[in-house]
């Protein structure tokens, strides 16, 4: 009876998406899908998971049904690995389901309780950029044609998918990148975190500084083809391919600059790689809901998913912008990312929304830090082709992913810079 659910459930994949993704590699999917464990996974990963869906929304779900919100771009926080399904019920967040996951598989809901978080503090970001020139310099060091070979190479893997092997390989690929940048310092750290569940590893590279607040600049490693993530290709060029050779750049060259003595930051500096965003943001909450419980310090949190795509734009008229997402982001953080744009970009921006859970900074903002998020343009005019076998590094411009690196670069040159945040 499960099986036929499956089979059943294969055949509205079929039909729900885009011929043009699918048509490409149908075949061959369809050829790997009968020959392949899919069923036994699906079968042995469909536990009940503890999502939040916003502010205070809370709901039992099954992997199955994750996947389904995520197809009807549905975002949510997957926190079954911060508290459990036990002691969700015993505090009063979610009723004791009376159903079994199959016959919740096509049910939909949440049942409103009260938010688990204090409020997000505020800080005195700078009103005045103090570093002009000297992160202006750093611009001339931005190397374009190594990004383009960097992002052929991430989108090369034939998924990013958290629980595949190709996910662990490309992680281990990237573990070695950012390892090769910071050998020569051995005051800078890399720290893999690895999480419970599955083997796609996070990744911290930390700069030192005089106070140990942290500044962080994120992005999410993984990537997912939503129609079947376990075996269909996701190159994940944009999403967040793009997001994250943006920041692989920026530390590049902000560590030319470390090496020249003409930067040492004063808040601890902090760049991070997170696994299983597609998941739930998985492993960001991991990584937040440990600093949370070590009673660290963050000032600052930008993330960047996102920052290739501008065709969307250019149809329908706009020149290429930066989206500022202006709902669940600190809006004191928001405002010192405008007076960085003004000042050292060539693109402006729009205020957009894209709903709770979007990406990596709501994990920071779930767990008290304030967080913005950057994406490519205003939000209905981001890249359509993401979660699909079309999400291809030919799509993108290169021009508009330099903006985002100088903007990265001088959001984290001036923020690890501030004293008198408090």
């Amino acid at each position: 009876m499960r099986l036929l659910i499956l089979f059943s459930v294969f055949a509205v994949f079929v039909t729900a998406f885009p011929l043009l993704d699918l048509i490409p590699e149908f075949r061959s999917t369809f050829n790997q899908l009968i020959n392949s464990n899919i069923f036994q996974i699906n079968l042995q990963d469909n536990k009940d998971r503890l999502i939040k869906l916003g502010p205070n929304e809370f709901k039992i779900v099954s992997e199955i049904e994750k996947l389904n919100l995520k197809r009807q771009n549905k975002n949510f926080i997957d926190l079954t690995n911060q508290i459990s399904i036990e002691k969700a019920i015993e505090d009063g967040l979610i009723n004791k389901p009376t159903t079994s996951i199959w016959d919740r598989f096509f049910l939909i809901g949440a049942k409103q309780i009260k938010t688990l978080k204090n409020p997000i503090p505020v800080y005195n970001y700078p009103t005045e950029l103090s570093y002009t020139k000297e992160v202006k310099s750093l611009f001339e060091l931005i190397d374009i044609d190594l990004v383009f070979k960097k992002l052929t190479k991430f989108s090369s893997f034939f998924t990013r998918y958290y629980k595949s092997q190709h996910g662990f390989d490309s992680a281990n690929w990237l573990y070695d990148q950012l390892n090769k940048l910071i050998s020569e310092f051995k005051e800078i750290s890399i720290t893999k975190i690895h999480h419970d569940g599955w083997d796609q590893f996070s990744i911290i590279v930390s700069i030192p500084g005089e106070l140990k607040d942290k500044v962080i600049v994120g992005a999410h490693q993984d990537s997912a083809n939503l129609i079947l993530p376990n075996i269909m290709r996701a190159p994940g060029a944009d999403d967040d391919g793009s997001g994250t050779v943006t920041t692989l750049e920026s530390l590049r060259v902000l560590l030319q600059a470390y090496k020249d003595k003409t930067f040492k930051p004063y808040n601890t500096l902090e760049f991070h790689y997170y696994s299983a965003e597609e998941g739930g943001l998985l492993g960001s909450v991991d990584v937040f809901s440990r600093y949370s419980a070590q009673n660290e310090t963050v000032v600052g949190m930008l993330q960047q998913d996102m920052t290739g795509y501008t065709q969307g734009s250019i149809d329908k008229g706009i020149e290429p912008h930066f989206g500022l997402i202006s709902d669940y982001t600190s809006i004191e953080l928001n405002e010192f990312l405008k007076l960085i744009i003004n000042n050292y970009n060539n693109i402006s921006y729009l205020e957009t929304q894209c709903g709770y859970a979007c990406s990596d900074h709501a994990s920071a903002l779930e767990n008290g830090y304030p967080s913005s998020f950057l994406i490519e343009s205003d939000f209905k005019y981001t890249n359509k082709f993401i979660h699909s076998n079309l999400d291809t590094i030919d799509r993108l411009d290169f021009d508009h992913i330099k903006e985002h690196i100088k903007l990265t670069i001088a959001y984290a040159y001036e923020l690890s810079l501030a004293k008198k945040l408090y």
